[in-house]
């Protein structure tokens, strides 16, 4: 089984395990896993094939955003990667539909329950937390509901620090440890009731929201005001073989390894250099899966530099100006065929290059999940919208935004408050930015005393550093968040490593010339093993440049405050002393291409719609012979029919048309589906599920 048994930064906790089957084989799982981690972890990432052209299906959001990863669960299609395993579940390859009984048995349809509340928020991530937060410290009765088994949204994903301000976002901490912080501040609010397990389905004309509790129970809500704080999903390419296992977002990496800790892949390929992309890269290499490079279609990468800086220290190839030609397999993902882009948007074909992988992590940007939002502000309901499903930013500015949000409904309720809502947005303005060009930095050129350098170059919003020093000496200029951090040393260093170990960023090092002026000792960060450096043990030190060369450990420790950071201690030549930045457990090992992937793909090959398998070909002949109606198009080609309700292809139709030459406003949109996920209809008739899953 491939179960990550340790790790630098998660704890290992006691899984009970239990047996089912899939397609008649006996595995081994873990329980109350969602199902499409107990399927990878038996190493079956092929979940079913498509009845239209048989081609491969298997997991893409791990979100409940499409229907990629559908199984049959006990005679019942259900999505893998929402629905949790129980012992002696009978799965089954979702090869179409399984055939309905004769004849329905009938059923007396109960009444719906209705349920008030004052304020309702769709969505426990780091904006519903926040605002939730909020309200209850105001005694505002809120109801919060998420379709996870936990609260935190994408935060239980996040093993990185994060950036930002350290009193209002949290910075320093791990996404983990916020997400569970709030969780529990939320959890302790006797004001706020929170349903977890449970989907909004639909916004209704009367106020009403459809919701699924439990994913067993079909309730309304009435609700006075409405926060909708519903995150985003992952945006898609088209490219050939973009379907095949093997290719999924980012998002579903993160899950399948920082939630489920399940090695998911042996050799990933990252395509997309923002901040998501990078990260992943960063997790991927934490939980010992071998990264064979990542391309950045733009002539640079778009996250911060930092987390750039940190996967090229630790030898991952990044290729910027290049782009995904194919994914190619039969079956699953084998390799991927990249080449580099031409000033003209050409490809230049002497570059092409294919490199041998199993897993390919589309990194290429989010879209708002924002539909019930919309749909409440065409009801006219007293609705707001906080995180990214207002505006795609980092997760720090999602936590301001759901503090003003709900700032914003408590004035519209009429209660005082204190908080100045012009500064919070001044700040979550500050967070949203995109990243700016990188400076040239002096670092403290003097080989005495002890002292901390700073190796980030970006003006971006953080500023743990300058929070954490017990001497007041880290500042940075005029006290702004965006600028770069400085030692003002008025007093000496006294060595307590504090800076180091909270910088999300890992760019701070302690050089110490007190003992040594020929070979100062230079101290590290290291999140990438949970075993602690033996001392002697010589580790391979790397500059932003390059390796530099192996060195002996003469101290290691964890501060209490970060326990998962280890401060590694090296002896080292007082020439490499400003340059060093990092530390790698092994040398690099670069991947070298295959022979070219030589193929002639046609747009007849290239999925844009997933669940229905219809091709960008088939969509440009409907646009060519004149076609301006999504829901036109829809009736043509079924694209945006399937369960997914059109989430995915959506934006890829819409980039078809562009490049057709059809601006934005000659395109009428398409009616959106009123119910968000599938759910059996005898929910609607006020039955439930038994525990088993086989009949209603």
């Amino acid at each position: 089984m491939e179960n990550i048994t340790t790790h630098p930064i998660l704890d290992i906790p006691h899984r009970k395990k239990v047996k089912f089957t899939f397609d008649g084989e006996e595995l081994t799982g873990f329980e109350d896993m969602v199902i499409s981690s107990a399927l990878f972890l038996n190493k079956v990432k092929i979940f079913g094939h498509h009845e239209k052209d048989s081609s491969p299906q298997g997991i893409f959001c791990a979100n409940g955003q499409c229907s990629q990863c559908n199984v049959i669960v006990d005679d019942i299609p259900v999505k893998a990667c929402m629905t949790p395993l129980k012992d002696g579940m009978v799965i089954e390859s979702c090869n179409g539909l399984p055939e309905l009984p004769p004849e329905d048995n009938h059923v007396d349809v109960k009444d719906i329950s209705i349920i008030s509340t004052k304020v309702l928020i769709i969505g426990g991530g780091p904006a519903g937390l926040s605002a939730a937060k909020t309200l209850g410290e105001h005694n505002i009765e809120v109801l919060l509901i998420d379709d996870k088994s936990s609260l935190g949204g994408k935060l239980v994903l996040q093993t990185h620090k994060f950036f930002g301000s350290q009193e209002d976002v949290y910075a320093g901490k791990r996404g983990i440890e916020i997400g569970s912080l709030l969780g529990n501040i939320v959890g302790d609010l006797s004001s706020i009731k929170v349903w977890l397990n449970s989907a909004a389905l639909a916004v209704f004309s009367d106020g009403l929201i459809g919701i699924l509790k439990d994913m067993n129970e079909y309730v309304l809500v009435k609700p006075e005001y409405l926060l909708i704080a519903t995150g985003a999903r992952e945006k898609m390419l088209v490219f050939p073989g973009n379907t095949l296992p093997g290719v999924y977002g980012a998002g579903a990496f993160q899950t399948l390894v920082n939630r489920d800790l399940i090695k998911a892949a042996g050799n990933i390929f990252i395509v997309g250099g923002g901040n998501v992309g990078l990260i992943a890269g960063y997790h991927a290499i934490q939980a010992e899966i071998n990264v064979v490079g990542l391309i950045e279609a733009l002539p640079q990468c778009g996250g911060y530099k930092v987390h750039e800086d940190k996967l090229r220290r630790l030898g991952v190839p990044i290729l910027t100006s290049h782009t995904v030609i194919s994914a190619n397999g039969k079956e699953k993902v084998e390799s991927l065929t990249i080449g580099k882009l031409l000033k003209n948007g050409e490809i230049d074909q002497d570059s092409i290059k294919t490199y041998k992988c199993d897993t390919i992590l589309i990194a290429v940007g989010l879209n708002p999940v924002n539909e019930f939002y919309h749909k409440a502000m065409q009801f006219n309901l007293k609705v707001w919208v906080a995180g990214d499903a207002q505006e795609i930013a980092e997760a720090s500015a999602a936590i301001y935004t759901g503090k003003i949000e709900a700032l914003k409904i408590i004035k519209e309720i009429g209660i005082a408050f204190t908080e100045n809502v012009e500064e919070l947005e001044k700040l979550a303005t500050l967070m949203k930015a995109k990243p700016p060009e990188p400076v040239d930095t002096d670092l403290i050129n003097k080989e005495e005393g002890i002292f901390p350098l700073f190796h980030c170059n970006q003006e971006i919003p953080c500023n743990p550093c300058t929070s954490v020093c017990p001497q007041g000496q880290i500042k940075t200029v005029d006290d702004l968040i965006t600028q770069l951090p400085y030692f003002l040393g008025e007093q000496d260093c006294i060595g307590c490593g504090k800076c180091i170990a909270v910088c999300p960023g890992l760019a701070v090092t302690l050089v110490d010339y007190r003992k040594d002026r020929e070979t100062p000792t230079i101290t590290f960060p290291l999140e990438l093993t949970p075993k602690k450096i033996v001392l002697g043990k010589k580790v391979l030190l790397v500059s932003n440049e390059g390796e530099l060369g192996e060195f002996e450990v003469v101290r290691t420790r964890f501060l209490k405050e970060y326990p998962k950071t280890q401060l590694i201690s090296v002896k080292v030549p007082s020439n490499l002393a400003n340059i060093a930045v990092g530390i790698k457990l092994v040398k690099s090992t670069y991947s070298e291409p295959l022979d070219s992937y030589q193929q002639t793909y046609t747009d007849d090959d290239i999925i844009v719609c997933r669940c229905e398998r219809v091709s960008v070909g088939e969509i440009r002949k409907w646009i060519r012979y004149g076609v301006r109606d999504f829901n036109e198009l829809k009736a043509l080609t079924k694209a945006g029919m399937g369960s997914c309700g059109g989430k995915t292809c959506t934006p890829l139709i819409q980039r078809v048309f562009r490049e057709e030459g059809v601006a934005e406003g000659e395109v009428n949109d398409g009616t959106q589906r009123p119910v968000f996920i599938e759910v059996p209809m005898g929910i609607f008739a006020g039955l439930k599920m038994n525990k088993k899953r086989k009949h209603l």
